[in-house]
């Protein structure tokens, strides 16, 4: 499959059509290099608050609620394109205040099948400024999305620098990281969390960044990153680990073609076997003996 990973800028915008238009442009380029599977970034949907202003867009908690009020609309507009392009798209998340969960939103990503089905990831662990300074909170618990594209697990950002979170999503042949990162530390700490995720996994992780300035928000002002595909470096992949990546900062879509098939035999039949040999990490992974060495 052709897969395409944003390097996605954030607008001020000035009306409910220039959104859908932007948006569209975008689904319309990636699907015209013959892209099925289009990744969006963690947070892009923040764009949405200027539609309220850019006093509500500069208020942390005005911000929230001004985007996740859109939500329903903006989730009808994927799912048209969806449909439209014939391609899966990992619309950019949002905060999402859901009353099932508690008074606090969440950071959901939300999946659009060409057939018109739609799923939800809500970010696990939060950042310090989500927790500290944003009060968003961990939303609903990991999903495996079952594709026919592929076994599909979503960790957004800061979820995919933890082993664990990789681990319980061990089936999918694909794990989409859609990321926003305010320098290139934070930008270097996700790519490494993706890299290490398909080594550990043996499958194939797709990062997707917010990139440039936004005056009129605190919460997304600076944003670094680029798109990137990555791969454990073994039997049918790349010896670097990436299969494609962007340039840092430029806005864009970065393409890569993805045999799943390549996947199924590094898992099988690779030079190692990191997937198979998880387990052998169990009794040796107890409190460590300290011992004197001078």
């Amino acid at each position: 499959m052709k897969i395409a990973t944003a390097a996605y800028p954030m607008d001020f915008l000035e009306s409910w059509d220039a959104y859908a238009a932007k948006i569209e442009a975008w689904v319309a380029e990636a699907a015209g290099q013959g892209a099925e599977l289009m990744v969006f970034p963690e947070y892009g949907s923040m764009e949405i608050a200027t539609l309220a202003g850019r006093a509500a867009a500069a208020d942390l908690e005005a911000s929230l609620h001004a985007v996740s009020e859109r939500m329903p609309q903006v989730d009808a507009l994927h799912s048209d394109l969806a449909a439209k392009y014939g391609a899966h798209i990992l619309a950019a998340s949002a905060p999402v205040f859901d009353a099932a969960i508690g008074p606090r939103p969440v950071n959901r990503a939300r999946f659009f099948a060409p057939g018109g089905g739609m799923e939800f990831q809500d970010k696990q662990i939060m950042t310090r400024f989500e927790r500290e300074e944003w009060h968003v909170v961990g939303g609903a618990p990991l999903h495996l999305f079952d594709t026919a594209l592929g076994k599909i697990g979503i960790l957004i950002c800061y979820d995919s620098e933890y082993p664990l979170l990789g681990r319980a999503l061990r089936d999918a042949e694909l794990l989409l990281v859609p990321s926003c990162t305010e320098a290139q530390a934070g930008y270097s700490r996700v790519r490494i969390g993706a890299m290490a995720r398909a080594l550990e996994q043996q499958c194939v992780a797709v990062m997707a960044s917010t990139v440039g300035s936004c005056d009129w928000s605190e919460a997304v002002d600076t944003n670094t990153g680029m798109g990137g595909v990555f791969c454990p470096p073994d039997t049918g992949f790349p010896a670097t680990g990436v299969i494609a990546e962007g340039q840092l900062g430029r806005p864009g879509w970065t393409f890569a073609e993805v045999d799943l098939d390549a996947v199924a035999r590094v898992r099988n039949d690779g030079v190692v076997l990191n997937r198979s040999h998880w387990d052998d990490q169990s009794g040796r992974d107890g409190p460590v003996t300290l011992r004197a060495l001078r």
